[in-house]
């Protein structure tokens, strides 16, 4: 059974009230988007947004019987300016979610590729149907690009030592399979890792965001959908590795900026715009209750900013 990770404290940093205008860029299975538009009632509008054509016809069964407009595009989240203005949602919307990483869907599905869970092709695409595989990615990568990839988006300490292992193996036979390239791992760590986690997690973790380009996804998606945003309203994201929390975290801290006095009198801001206010001073993750429903939560963060009022910023700039 899907269970949307950390639904009410999203639903609670969203703040939907009736008739407001939605924009779900990580759709999924659509949890948190009924949830949302439950609230938002007869007159609210939803563009969902998803990668993974196989999500949006799951996310279109899911909202039968929830009031308000539906519209669903197949796409990133990095486009969310253009899907937005292509879609009648351009002139600005009220609340917007990113629920990031891989979908359970995706991830139980062994064809799918981004798992050592079950044996299955090296995929790992978000959108099956274009883009390199990570077959392809692991084939075509210098030893020193991977272990680069693997330090860098898998934040993975033996990267070089497993860098070197798959060039041996490669040069063998084309890795292809998701338990081939666990085992590889496993072997090239030995007991050099993480306890409680496999060998593999963080060098999985880094060709999928590599495939998908999911940094440059987010960093796009965090402005565009800033820039959406009308006055007073809020953007949400929900992060489960360490490297995309920071990304948010230092987009938001940027926009959410400071006032800082200046010698000769007044002030000046200090930070990006458009101005926003942090939702919570501190991340947000789940309840212990949660954990014991669904323990796929245990990585999750919740991170929330809110649009400031035209008139909370005056003339001087002051907030």
């Amino acid at each position: 059974m899907h269970i949307p990770v950390l639904l009410e404290e999203t639903v609670a940093a969203l703040a939907p009230r009736p008739g407001c205008v939605y924009v779900d860029g990580t759709l999924g299975r659509a949890g948190h988007a009924a949830a949302v538009m439950r609230l938002a009632g007869p007159g609210g509008r939803l563009l969902g947004v998803d990668r993974d054509g196989e999500a949006l016809g799951r996310a279109a069964e899911a909202l039968r019987g929830v009031p308000g407009t539906h519209v669903l595009a197949h796409g990133g989240h990095g486009d969310l300016a253009r899907l937005a203005r292509e879609n009648g949602f351009g002139d600005g919307v009220d609340a917007i979610l990113l629920d990031l990483g891989v979908s359970s869907d995706q991830l139980d599905t062994p064809g799918r590729g981004f798992s050592f869970r079950a044996d299955g092709p090296l995929d790992m695409r978000m959108d099956a149907a274009a883009g390199e595989t990570a077959a392809e990615l692991l084939a075509r990568l210098e030893v020193g690009e991977l272990a680069r990839l693997f330090r860098d988006l898998g934040e993975e300490r033996q990267a070089a030592r497993i860098a070197r292992a798959i060039d041996r193996e490669r040069r063998r036979e084309p890795i292809v399979r998701t338990a081939r390239l666990a085992e590889i791992v496993a072997r090239a760590v030995g007991g050099a890792h993480t306890p409680g986690r496999h060998p593999a997690t963080r060098v999985f973790q880094a060709l999928r965001m590599a495939v998908n380009d999911e940094v440059g996804q987010l960093r796009r998606a965090l402005e565009d959908g800033l820039g959406l945003l009308r006055p007073g309203g809020r953007m949400a994201v929900i992060t489960f590795e360490s490297l995309t929390d920071r990304v948010v975290k230092a987009c938001f801290r940027e926009h959410c900026g400071r006032e800082e006095s200046l010698p000769q009198g007044g002030s000046v801001w200090r930070g990006a715009e458009p101005r926003t206010e942090w939702v919570f001073r501190r991340v947000v993750t789940a309840r212990p209750e949660e954990l014991g429903r669904n323990p796929r939560a245990r990585s999750a963060k919740l991170r929330a900013v809110r649009r400031m009022e035209t008139a909370e910023v005056g003339d001087d700039g002051k907030a």
